[in-house]
């Protein structure tokens, strides 16, 4: 147990540095483009506390579709790819669809004080992945790294690094996925 905490540690020790180097001197740009996994994957179980500390179980929002991000506060990209998390959020919340961002390492009382400086607070669930067990689960080497889940359960897109969620492209996606008819 402790070789894996101290694993957890490095890793995230490695990650900030590797992104304060990349990104010190610009912002990076978006991207769009979501990568299919073919075949999908079964969406690894898992359950995390969000920030009231109320539990959310994976299997909770079965036959919804669901796009997990994977996130910090340190991580540019990250930083920049939230509003439009929230923004796809919006645009879908009355529909079988969910958000479900779980932060990395941080503590509940950092990424409340984040989520304080942006100009909307996200009404998506933050959850808390404080190990990155989870990470370890979807085989995360970077962040941010975001999946869209079926209504099946399965992982059917994968995408590294900072997206535009809410651009036409990846809308289109969503809504293929959430169309009655739509079998991946």
């Amino acid at each position: 147990m402790r070789r894996n905490n101290w694993k957890s540690k490095l890793l995230a020790g490695a990650m900030l540095l590797f992104a304060m180097a990349l990104f010190a001197a610009d912002e990076p740009e978006l991207s769009i483009t979501l990568n299919r996994l073919d075949p999908p994957l079964p969406a690894p179980e898992f359950t995390l506390n969000d920030m009231d500390g109320k539990p959310h179980r994976l299997r909770d929002y079965r036959g919804k579709v669901i796009l997990i991000n994977f996130w910090a506060t340190w991580c540019p990209p990250c930083r920049k790819e939230m509003p439009s998390l929230e923004r796809v959020y919006q645009q879908f919340k009355d529909r079988p669809f969910m958000v479900l961002a779980l932060n990395q390492w941080e503590s509940e009382d950092h990424v409340f004080s984040y989520m304080g400086d942006l100009n909307v607070f996200p009404e998506f669930p933050i959850l808390f992945d404080p190990e990155s067990k989870v990470s370890e689960d979807y085989g995360v080497r970077g962040l941010p790294t975001s999946f869209i889940i079926d209504a099946e359960g399965r992982l059917i897109y994968k995408a590294v690094g900072g997206r535009e969620f809410d651009h036409p492209d990846v809308l289109a996606l969503i809504r293929e996925l959430l169309a009655p008819t739509s079998k991946p």
